[in-house]
């Protein structure tokens, strides 16, 4: 058995800690873009569960006596002591067995006979038992043959990997997105949004986006590692409206311009136990990354397209930094994890720092009832020194930017949500997630609530093997109602400039179709498109199209 690192990440980003029991390799998830960044799928830093030497049958706790293959496994055992058991006990005797198997097995109780002989211990074998081991021996000679050869083309690899390897302790991987895309031109109704098309966005020129990330895994012990990332991005998918409500209409999972390269992931994960892990660090802790994504192909290199589709925005929200996060595997197919991160942990400035700033404490349960289902139910608490929740999607800053000071007021977001996913057969999975949020300013009157759901299908191996094809329908988070003091409502302020309470008069519906191919192990292609009625959630604005062909590399 292998025992995994519970905590990993990947942007629109996470990966998982600890793989899941039921894990299947038709829907395993894929290396790719989770959340704020973009990470890879994380190796296994653990230990072989070794096999140990018993001396009796009754050491073998699923052996019974009226087992069919009891007394064989009694003469092996305690004849000629070549049978080895597991450090658990048993000795797992339904386990389907290759020939090469066999053959290595046959090969042991074979040294172990000549072993007896030399050492003038005959009396335990017999001649008849000689003559069926020579029989063997001899039946089984070309598979021993061939098992003798692949070790040794085995022993010949690993010192060719040995000596030519990035380093002895550290693995590099890397990822790379190129993204041609473009949108159609629109008119819009914004601020004062009164029912008149009065705004154009032209639209977007075929442009390309790119974003390459590099990843340095570096164990430190066989139970931690140090990960670090390095990103660089370019490009982006504006212009937009310019108002703070259509702002996020179409975000795509690898858009994220830098004006450098930057370090974005900073972090060490310690397996403390083999059903706990934590994970802490300066960059790159954050809820997607540290919690474990029911979507198999949640990836925004080889997934859906855009920011929305990668995951509930609940789980972006806070847009964590630093801090410290844990992952317990409490039974064989539940599992909690659990988060404290901080937007900006190394401002010492107010408003800033660990725990002054705009900061996310979040909670999740993940359940396997089955093998095709997966459930997570997750609790966040946030709090927006800027009153903007940071998910990037749909209507994320709650308050008004006051006039006179140029700033909004902090907002206390408490959040709920839950993600459904259920893997119909091989080629066909379905799932489904919703999110409620409700702020209000500390020490003041009112809150602002919002939703967001999405329901979405996958279909691996779609027409060959590998590839992959998706269809999401979804509401991005929307103000369904808002009654904080007059001035900070920010529905009616885009209306008429007052801020009186109400909620958005519309619902923005963003309709998103994918096909991936994948041309090699490395490369893949994925043309798509993005479809938003009424964005802003505004009724009288024009829908907005979007296309888009991404390319990606992977090593």
């Amino acid at each position: 058995m292998l025992a995994s690192l519970l905590i990993a990440g990947i942007n629109g980003i996470a990966q998982k800690a600890l793989a899941q029991e039921y894990i299947n390799p038709e829907t395993t998830q894929e290396i790719g873009v989770k959340d704020d960044n973009i990470l890879p799928s994380f190796p296994s830093l653990s230990p072989e569960e070794p096999m140990s030497q018993v001396t009796s049958v009754s050491q073998l706790k699923d052996v019974q006596p009226n087992d069919w293959a009891f007394q064989a496994l009694q003469s092996l055992v305690e004849r000629y002591g070549c049978i080895a058991g597991y450090p658990d006990s048993s000795y797992r005797g339904n386990r389907a067995l290759t020939r090469y198997e066999f053959a290595a097995g046959v090969n042991a109780c074979l040294d172990r006979v000549n072993e007896l002989i030399t050492t003038a211990t005959s009396d335990l074998v017999t001649r008849k038992d000689l003559a069926i081991l020579q029989k063997l021996q001899s039946e089984f000679a070309p598979e021993l043959a061939t098992l003798r050869g692949r070790v040794d083309n085995l022993e010949a690899k690993t010192a060719e990997i040995e000596a030519n390897q990035f380093s002895t302790t550290t693995k590099l991987s890397g990822l790379l997105i190129v993204g041609i895309q473009g949108r159609t031109n629109n008119r819009g109704d914004v601020n004062p949004r009164d029912g008149q098309k009065d705004t154009d966005d032209a639209g977007t020129n075929i442009n390309v986006i790119s974003l390459a990330q590099l990843y340095l895994t570096s164990q430190i012990t066989p139970s931690s590692y140090l990960f670090t990332g390095l990103l660089d991005g370019n490009g982006k998918t504006t212009p937009r409206f310019t108002n703070s409500v259509s702002r996020n209409d179409v975000l795509l999972g690898y858009e994220f311009p830098t004006d450098s390269l930057i370090v974005s992931d900073l972090n060490f994960h310690w397996l403390v136990t083999n059903k706990l892990a934590v994970m802490v660090g300066t960059e790159g802790v954050s809820m997607p990354a540290a919690f474990r994504g029911p979507n198999r192909v949640e990836s925004a290199a080889t997934g859906p397209l855009s920011y929305f589709a990668q995951r509930n925005p609940i789980l972006n929200m806070g847009y964590g930094h630093g801090g410290i996060a844990i992952d317990w595997q409490f039974a064989k197919r539940a599992s909690l994890q659990a988060i404290y991160t901080s937007y900006q942990p190394g401002n010492p400035g107010k408003g800033s720092g660990l725990f002054d700033g705009t900061t996310t404490t979040g909670v999740q349960l993940l359940l396997t009832p089955t093998d095709t289902l997966d459930l997570s139910v997750y609790y966040v608490n946030n709090y927006a020194s800027d009153g903007c929740l940071l998910t990037f999607v749909g209507d994320e800053c709650l308050t008004t930017v006051n006039t006179t000071t140029g700033k909004s007021a902090p907002l206390q977001t408490n959040a709920v949500g839950a993600t459904l996913t259920w893997q119909i057969s091989p080629r066909i999975s379905a799932g489904a997630w919703g999110g409620y949020t409700k702020s209000y300013i500390p020490g003041q009157s009112g809150s602002v609530e919002t939703t967001n759901y999405m329901v979405f299908m996958n279909f691996p191996d779609l027409f060959a093997k590998g590839n992959l094809g998706g269809i999401y329908v979804g509401q991005p988070p929307k103000i369904t109602s808002s009654d904080l003091p007059v001035g900070n409502n920010v529905p009616d302020f885009i209306n008429t400039g007052l801020g009186r309470a109400g909620g958005q008069p519309g619902t923005t519906t963003q309709i998103e179709a994918f096909y991936r191919f994948q041309l090699t192990n490395n490369i893949s292609v994925t043309p798509g498109i993005i479809h938003l009625i009424q964005p802003g959630n505004t009724p009288d604005s024009d829908s907005v199209t979007v296309g888009i062909l991404r390319s990606t590399f992977s090593f």
